[in-house]
């Protein structure tokens, strides 16, 4: 179970050494080394070559494969279990600043790096928790020979996450203001503080309904994010796209944290290989996705009083929905993208996007794993969208309230972001700002969210898309049933295509019993080798199938994963006892 990992220097960056155990613990900057590799262990979109940076791509109610959708677990498996060899790792770290290095290290940075070791060992059990629930927690380094420690019971959640809660607290307090470029800084563990507290408050609100851890999160939540902002640093200083498209991100102000890719040292990604419009997908944007962006007035398409609100061809919905639709997606529909019809173009250069609409082959940085693009991997909007979210949960539990200039200061700096110009001329225009006076009456809202939090979820989601985040967010809002393609037939059906006018050269009788459309209504016609006239709707893929039930099933729980039963029996053989997850069976 516990294993200790090499050491290795990921960043591609000076010094290019490596150093381990007997090595790491003699100067600081050998502790620097020791802890670089991390950086590829916690975030996303911080790997290399075809490691991606859409985490959330393939597995929410944003993405639609063509055939047959991702499935949960729904049995308990041979094997699988929680793997603690980051853990160890860590514990070694921070052991080592204790025993071999405090007196080789000034305060300031015997400090700063217990707080990098805390800060990485609170954020790897908190995804541990996530993922399992209740986990061994580990302060120490294990000895191979403590069968009582090997194969220690299952520490309850809320214990773990108290011991998560003081290393964050700690690493905010002590890890430096400034370690240089590219390196962990007290605004970076800020930051994501602000996101796994978030994720914690909520879970404990909706998930166990225990109120009192939900508040105490919330809080760090609100509290981390406090200190962001009010550094004065940040601002929402470009446009979207241009996030996610720029070969050097250090002077954005938008991005507090990012991953510089550089081909002359051999660091590149294939993020933007799959917004090129020349690759074959089968993964795309469902109906679900595109009904949930505003429309530039503020308010949701059934309530909107822009002209055709309800007129879903991409050509409308640039002018009339919020600018980030026109950001992310193509603006005419592709049939390289299998499952939807609507290519995701948020990854690629507006330049290329262009080329390649000439005819052009996109150049071979965008191909392959060749990319060069920076990636943004902790952006300014994201804390703020934190912020407002933890201060509006706090206030339906009786903690503080939200009131207009909260709103300004998030949602609506958000909404208020530079427009490219490309977009202005295809006629986007930004949203207007939410008025806590006047929030929108989305008939869509579920009856157990309140009008602002809903709206703030929905910010989330037109931010985030194809990011990592659009998944963990269901969980924590115990809300996976919208993934349900039983009761959300959006989840099935793709962009909206008028096929005799934009896409005749697929109204062919060898397509026919091949592609079906869906009206607004929810109406299926099947395209039957002479009914092209009828051809014009939301596309679906008639092979398109949905997940299986995963939802109030005995012996299945979709938010948390089991423990395999080697695992279980191993435990047994050693006479110890490893209980299965909650919500899944023993055997």
């Amino acid at each position: 179970m516990l294993m200790f990992i090499g050491c290795e220097d990921f960043l591609n960056r000076p010094p290019k050494t490596n150093t381990n155990d007997e090595t790491a613990w003699e100067t600081e900057e050998n502790v620097r080394l020791y802890a670089n590799k991390y950086y590829t262990t916690f975030f996303p979109g911080y790997g290399s070559g075809y490691t991606s940076a859409l985490m959330g791509y393939t597995f929410s109610d944003d993405v639609l494969n063509r055939g047959n959708q991702s499935n949960f677990t729904r049995s308990v498996p041979n094997s699988g279990i929680w793997g603690m060899s980051t853990i160890r790792s860590i514990n070694i770290m921070i052991d080592r600043l204790e025993t071999r290095i405090e007196n080789i290290l000034d305060d300031e940075a015997y400090r700063h790096w217990m707080g990098v070791g805390r800060f990485y060992r609170a954020f790897n059990y908190a995804n541990l928790v996530r993922t399992y629930g209740d986990v061994p927690y580990y302060e120490h380094v294990v000895k191979d020979t403590d069968k009582d420690d090997l194969y220690k019971p299952r520490t309850p959640r809320n214990e773990v996450m108290d011991s998560v809660y003081k290393d964050l607290k700690y690493a905010i307090e002590n890890v430096r203001e400034n370690d240089g470029d590219q390196n962990l800084n007290k605004d970076i563990v800020a930051g994501v503080t602000s996101r796994l507290a978030l994720f914690e408050g909520t879970w404990q609100k909706y998930y166990y309904e225990n109120n009192e851890q939900a508040v105490k999160f919330l809080q760090l939540a609100k509290d981390a994010a406090d200190l962001v902002i009010n550094s004065g640093k940040y601002q929402i200083d470009t446009d979207y796209r241009s996030l996610f498209t720029s070969e050097d991100l250090a002077n954005n102000q938008g991005v507090i944290f990012y991953r510089h890719y550089d081909a002359s040292v051999g660091v590149k990604h294939s993020t933007a290989t799959y917004s090129n419009l020349v690759e074959s997908l089968a993964q795309g944007p469902t109906t679900d996705l595109f009904k949930s962006y505003l429309c530039t007035d503020g308010q949701p398409w059934q309530n909107s009083s822009v002209d055709n609100p309800d007129d879903f061809s991409m050509s409308n919905l640039i002018k009339t929905r919020d600018s980030r639709l026109e950001a992310t997606f193509h603006r005419n529909p592709e049939i390289l993208n299998r499952a939807s019809f609507i290519y995701v173009t948020k990854f690629l250069p507006r330049d290329v996007e262009a080329m390649v609409e000439a005819g052009q082959s996109p150049p071979a940085e965008f191909q392959s794993n060749n990319n060069t693009t920076d990636y943004p991997v902790l952006r300014y909007a994201e804390v703020l969208l934190n912020w407002i979210e933890a201060k509006a949960e706090l206030a339906t539990l009786g903690e503080g309230a939200v009131n207009q200039g909260d709103l300004n200061q998030s949602i609506n700096e958000i909404r208020d972001r530079p427009l490219a110009e490309e977009a202005i001329a295809r006629g986007v225009e930004k949203t207007a700002p939410l008025k806590l006076a006047n929030l929108p009456d989305d008939p869509s809202r579920h009856p157990d969210v309140s009008p602002l939090i809903w709206e703030i979820r929905r910010e989330r989601r037109m931010e985030f898309t194809f990011e990592y985040s659009r998944y963990e967010d269901l969980k924590r809002w115990h809300k996976l049933e919208n993934m349900d393609t039983d009761k959300h037939g959006d989840l099935l059906s793709g962009g909206w295509v008028n096929f005799p006018e934009e896409m005749p050269d697929q109204l062919t009788p060898s397509n026919a019993g091949k592609i079906s459309v869906m009206k607004l209504d929810g109406e299926f016609i099947e395209y039957n080798g002479t009914n092209d006239s009828e051809m014009r709707g939301f596309f679906r893929d008639t092979e398109n199938k949905g997940r299986r039930p995963f939802i109030d099933i005995s012996n299945v729980n979709p938010y948390l994963s089991p423990v395999g039963k080697t695992q279980m029996d191993d435990y047994e053989s050693h006479g110890y006892t490893l209980e299965q997850t909650e919500g899944w069976p023993e055997y």
